[in-house]
């Protein structure tokens, strides 16, 4: 089995089952797990040197979230990534996002406008950088803030539970630096909208950035199928 799995710390503060589906969960997102790849119980467990049974719960756990198919007589694989599972995802996505984004431009506070501001520089240094993990975690921020800033608790849940299938598409997209320029002016355009407190055009434009993921997730999925 390809990948960089290793033995996880067994002193760390959370049990170890949650240890065991957060290391897997980690490693299907970032793509060390590979789509279509099977997921042996023995191996893996003898990777991250701990026994079957917590391996076995966090596959089952990982099931439920959708990151794994259970294939009848062939066992436990990565889902696939499909231009539909994109489709519904991201649909899912440009509705909330704009819904956030709208809330936001009414609700967030200047200082929430500050910060937004210096996580896109962050981001600006980290993607001139290639600095994919980086990357990754400052584009994270940017949305949960403006998430924050809608002060709709119930939107911010719903978010929180699709945050997995999100992440799977955002490593993917991030990966490609050629259109990070890109995704800087978009992130750029609509921090100027929300801060303007223009409602309508943060709106739009968060959308066109959903719309915009969506094509270039769909050209990296079908250039490695």
């Amino acid at each position: 089995m390809a990948g960089k799995l290793s033995k996880v710390n067994l002193n760390d503060y959370k049990p170890l089952r949650e240890v065991i589906f957060d290391t897997l969960r980690e490693a299907i997102i970032a793509g060390e797990l590979k789509p279509g790849e099977r997921l042996m119980e023995v191996k893996l467990a003898e990777k991250m040197g701990v026994s079957r049974t917590p391996v076995r719960e966090a596959i089952r756990k990982l099931e439920l979230e959708g990151l794994v198919d259970m294939i009848p007589r062939k066992g436990a694989h990565v889902a696939e990534l499909s231009v539909k599972d994109i489709m519904d995802v991201l649909e899912v996505r440009a509705s909330l996002d704009g819904l956030a984004t709208a809330l936001a431009s009414e609700r967030i506070t200047d200082e929430e406008i500050k910060e937004l501001k210096h996580i896109l520089s962050q981001f600006a240094a980290y993607s001139e950088k290639e600095n994919l993990q980086g990357t990754i975690k400052k584009d994270v921020e940017f949305h949960d803030l403006i998430y924050r800033a809608s002060r709709n608790e119930r939107l911010i849940q719903i978010s929180s539970n699709l945050r997995e299938q999100f992440q799977r598409f955002r490593v993917i997209y991030l990966k490609d630096y050629s259109s990070s320029k890109d995704l800087i002016k978009e992130h750029d355009s609509i921090c100027e909208a929300v801060s303007r407190r223009d409602k309508e055009a943060a709106t739009k434009l968060a959308q066109i950035h959903i719309s915009n993921q969506q094509k270039n997730i769909t050209k990296a999925i079908k250039s490695f199928t």
